[in-house]
């Protein structure tokens, strides 16, 4: 008998049919499985989360995504707990079901350690402030020998020690030493300067800033100092002095072409003007005088 005569038998083919048969079942099934499993040809488009508080999306999407918290920021002005980034971008195409990584602002405020100022000039002493995510508040200047010398660091009306855990943004109040001489200083010409320098521009010339004017509601980004009072043209101030600032749109008011208007104006502003003799004089003859009354002596 050969090695080929099951050829010939009829039980052969009948038990070659069941396994291709149990093949094409096989593959069908698994197929089936995988269209199913993958979702194949269902493509849903990537909603926009970003802005949206996280708990609330991965509650509303549950049965969507799978949500993943991958990290936190401290932006400034977004809303703590909302998505700031997220993976796949809003209008993906993608299919439901899969993870959605996202990057939230964080709920609690980024602190920051106070540094030791003590000891230091103001100017660096307002660069570490800077450095460690703080703001100075103001600027106390009192009789002390090394002018411009920091002597104590205050946060919210008490004395900070280095190294406290403070909020980032949080304002500092400097006392600063005026020095022996007391000189006054000059006023610097910050016409024409960003709105977001002024503070700090006052800070390093020994001032602080006082009343802020808008004359635009526009962004910060385009406001810009158009007067001072006092300003660059009244000479010197006491250190510590208060400058009042006045700030206007740089898309409404071209400075680089109207500065010397702005200074001429400041000029005539600040400048002291002398009193002419010939205006006294007109003064004293327009003036009604009275003659006194005479009383009689009672002895």
């Amino acid at each position: 008998m050969g090695r080929l005569h099951f050829l010939k038998e009829k039980k052969f083919y009948i038990n070659l049919l069941l396994i291709l048969l149990l093949c094409v079942v096989l593959l069908w099934l698994t197929f089936r499985i995988l269209d199913r499993y993958t979702r194949h040809n269902k493509v849903y488009t990537m909603p926009d989360f970003v802005g949206q508080d996280f708990r609330q999306v991965k509650h509303d999407f549950a049965k969507d995504f799978h949500f993943i918290l991958i990290d936190s920021v401290y932006p400034k002005g977004e809303q703590p707990g909302s998505i700031y980034q997220q993976d796949p971008l809003p209008g993906s195409k993608i299919k439901k079901g899969r993870n959605v990584y996202a990057i939230i602002v964080a709920v609690t405020p980024e602190k920051t350690v106070m540094p030791n100022l003590k000891g230091i000039s103001l100017r660096e002493a307002i660069g570490r402030i800077e450095s460690s995510g703080l703001t100075v508040e103001y600027l106390e200047y009192i009789d002390y020998k090394y002018k411009n010398n920091v002597i104590e660091q205050y946060y919210q009306g008490r004395a900070v020690a280095p190294g406290t855990e403070l909020v980032k943004g949080s304002k500092i109040t400097l006392q600063v030493g005026i020095g022996q001489d007391k000189l006054n200083v000059k006023v610097p010409n910050l016409i024409g300067k960003p709105a977001s320098e002024a503070k700090r521009l006052l800070n390093l010339a020994g001032m602080n800033l006082g009343k802020e004017t808008y004359e635009d509601n526009d962004s910060l980004q385009y406001l810009c100092i158009k007067r001072m009072s006092p300003g660059p043209s009244s000479g010197t101030v006491k250190l510590g002095t208060r400058i009042d600032v006045t700030y206007q749109s740089s898309r409404t008011l071209d400075f680089k072409k109207e500065m010397p208007e702005l200074l001429l104006e400041d000029s005539i502003i600040n400048t002291p003007q002398p009193i002419e003799i010939d205006t006294i004089i007109e003064t004293i003859e327009t003036t009604d005088y009275e003659e006194p009354e005479e009383f009689e002596d009672d002895f």
